[in-house]
């Protein structure tokens, strides 16, 4: 049910939020920017109450408290929303986005054999104004993935403009779109999987490490350790828009674009993996001197060594998460906005998928015989540094595939109906 809500309300809200900034016009069209952060960093906030106060509780076993206070938050959560309905921009649906990809890809199937003409503006294109009536935007013809530009072929079957078998530039556009974004989309994954070792792996790591404070002994939950985690994207979030970016465009008028930001996200990501292997180093080394080399207790070296690598984490997630949201809602074609917004949703799932997999396939390789692989129920008997070093290898080579794919992506260009091309200059992009 969690799951069902989650992917209910989370691309929608998103899109929906965005969809209250008029991007025409120029100071709100910054604000839409500024809202993917403040969204991501409520997002952020949300757990920063769930992982400390109810933490302890549930840590002592007061379940309840835990259930009952969520409850009673999404309550809360679901009466602001409703109260703003009033003051909210709605818009008509666009009709079915899915039946336009769908007509693409038909139509080009049964135009397979039609020869594609060097000439773009003999393929089958409406005006923008007429787009214009209907709320969307002309999107220009772009090179590359031609064999669905069949589609737009006028045949001697469809000089009568029969709808069942001609589609639209704008509609082909659309299609490619869409297929430029998944190669983009596949990179961010691996992201994924790297995010998800914080609620996993770190935990298990915190748990093996020296875990009290005080004269008392006062007990941190390794849970609670991804507060750094959320304070260092609190922290980015200003560091990035106070003063990052606006050194960045005294360099250069456009400042970073949501590629660039993806990138950097996904270099801060190797540095938390090679941060936590180190640590793991040091776990183990001070594990086997408190125990003289037999010992399954915790670790004398302090939980509080694994701060750096909660915030380069958090770091990392407002140059990747931020600015997934910002490129794939911007370059997401009219009428489909939310279903970029559920790729980088689709991203977080798939990447705790792919986490799983790439254990169980290391124990299933690594545990054999006495020996308990690398991921053991006692960490002090495994090598969990050399999964963590494997992930920063595998990070560097996704670096390296998206690199290429990020390097020949090709931006979607709209016409507005006064014919002129409509481009962000500000921020290298445009909007669709």
């Amino acid at each position: 049910m969690v799951a069902l809500g989650n992917g209910g309300y989370q691309p929608n809200i998103a899109t929906f939020g965005a969809d209250q900034f008029d991007v025409e016009h120029p100071k709100e069209r910054g604000s839409k920017i500024s809202f993917f952060s403040f969204f991501y960093l409520a997002f952020n906030l949300g757990s920063l109450f769930s992982n400390t106060l109810l933490a302890y509780y549930e840590n002592d076993g007061k379940w309840a408290i835990g259930f009952f206070a969520s409850a009673i938050t999404a309550l809360l959560a679901l009466a602001l929303f409703l109260g703003g309905t009033p003051h909210y921009r709605h818009f008509k649906s666009l009709g079915n986005p899915i039946s336009r990809v769908g007509k693409v890809l038909v139509v080009t199937l049964k135009k397979w054999n039609v020869r594609v003409p060097e000439q773009g503006d003999v393929l089958y294109e409406l005006d923008a104004k007429t787009y214009a009536k209907n709320g969307r935007k002309k999107i220009l013809r772009t090179q590359g993935l031609t064999i669905l530009e069949k589609a737009a072929v006028i045949t001697s079957t469809s000089s009568n403009y029969d709808e069942k078998r001609l589609c639209t530039v704008t509609q082909v556009e659309e299609v490619k779109c869409i297929l430029r974004l998944l190669p983009i989309w596949v990179c961010t994954i691996m992201y994924s999987v790297v995010f998800t070792q914080m609620a996993s792996l770190f935990v298990e790591q915190g748990a093996a490490m020296k875990v009290t404070i005080g004269k008392h002994g006062f007990r941190i939950p390794p849970a609670s350790m991804s507060v750094f985690d959320i304070l260092s994207v609190a922290s980015f979030i200003f560091i990035y828009r106070r003063v990052l970016n606006p050194i960045v465009i005294q360099i250069r008028k456009r400042g970073l674009t949501e590629l660039e930001r993806m990138g950097i996200g996904l270099i801060l990501a190797f540095l938390a993996m090679v941060t936590a292997g180190v640590v793991e180093v040091y776990r183990l080394k001070y594990a086997k001197m408190d125990c003289n080399n037999d010992c399954d207790e915790a670790s004398s070296l302090s939980i509080f060594w694994q701060i750096p690598q909660f915030m380069f984490i958090g770091a990392s997630e407002v140059f990747m998460y931020v600015g997934q949201l910002e490129f794939f809602n911007g370059q997401a074609p009219k009428g489909l906005k939310s279903f970029g917004s559920a790729l980088c949703m689709l991203s977080m799932s798939f990447g705790n998928y792919m986490s799983s997999i790439i254990v169980t396939i290391l124990m299933k390789i690594t545990a054999r015989g006495s020996n308990p692989g690398w991921i053991p129920e006692d960490l002090n008997k495994g090598h969990l540094e050399r999964f963590y070093f494997l992930l920063a290898i595998l990070t560097t080579i996704d670096f390296m595939v998206y690199l290429y794919f990020a390097s020949t992506y090709k931006y979607v260009q709209c016409e507005d109906p006064q014919g002129e091309n409509e481009d962000d200059e500000e921020s290298g992009k445009i909007e669709v």
